[in-house]
């Protein structure tokens, strides 16, 4: 009985951090959205956002990642 509760906890955990890939999914489609209504309002400043543009996708980028790597810390290190 103790194994799987154990074992419940653990799933349920993963699961819950495995949510966070899917929202940063979320956040890079909000991100490039922004920067496209943006660019199509002034064309001209597009072209010195874009560094802004892959800096803002690459956070959003590395959420999703560490969210995963907890994800699996939980499902096979504990």
């Amino acid at each position: 009985m103790e194994g799987d509760i154990a074992n419940l906890g653990q799933y349920l955990g993963a699961g819950l951090a495995a949510m966070g890939s899917g929202l940063a999914a979320l956040g890079v489609g909000n991100v490039a959205g922004n920067f496209l209504s943006g660019a199509l309002r002034n064309p001209s400043a597009a072209g010195g956002q874009t560094a802004t543009l892959f800096i803002g996708i690459a956070f959003a980028e590395a959420l999703g990642i560490f969210s995963f790597l907890v994800a699996l810390l939980l499902m096979f290190a504990v």
